[in-house]
């Protein structure tokens, strides 16, 4: 019988889980999470979905260590294959994809609070007053593509300008700039 605080080998682990031994369940699970969760959150960093690959993990464990040949590699190296595998299973669903698209509102009330506290950062550093100096060829470029998030052809368009043209004042306009802040 296998004792939970005791260590065992890794021959009498598999055989303990292939004989479907509660506590041999018990002890993988505890020397094994940490290292099994950490695999889990670089393919998903969500806590919850990672917590249920996690648990579904186990599940498989359960399910198909018959499955498991030692003489192909380590137990650990089987258990990583199969968490890696269901983690990447998991980013493929359909409803993993669809939880993605919906966000809860606190995640986006901290996107906003990140992107005013740059805005903030932006004015602190004086960028803006750095661009008010500049002719105005280039600040108008420089205040649609960085300060309202306007693409190079959005620019030409709204200046009227050829691309070619929007793309060597965006170009000047940074150089400028930079001699301003070194």
């Amino acid at each position: 019988m296998l004792n939970e605080s005791q260590t065992y080998s890794e021959e009498e682990l598999v055989a303990g889980l292939k004989n479907h031994i509660s506590e041999a369940y018990t002890y993988l699970y505890h020397h094994y999470k940490g290292a099994l969760y950490n695999i889990i959150t670089q393919i998903i960093p969500d806590e919850e979905t990672a917590n249920d690959v996690l648990q579904e993990v186990f599940i498989m464990v359960w399910k198909n260590i018959d499955k498991y040949d030692a003489a192909k590699g380590r137990l650990f190296t089987w258990l990583l294959n199969v968490t890696r595998n269901i983690a990447i299973n998991k980013t493929r669903s359909k409803n993993y994809k669809i939880s993605l698209k919906n966000d809860s509102l606190s995640n986006y009330v901290h996107y906003i609070d990140e992107k005013l506290s740059y805005q903030q950062n932006i004015n602190c550093i004086g960028l803006r007053k750095a661009v008010s100096l500049l002719k105005e060829d280039f600040k108008s470029v420089l205040d649609l593509a960085y300060f309202n998030g306007y693409t190079q052809e959005e620019i030409a368009k709204t200046l009227q300008i050829p691309l070619g043209t929007v793309k060597t004042r965006l170009r000047c306009a940074v150089l400028e700039l930079k001699k301003h802040f070194i």
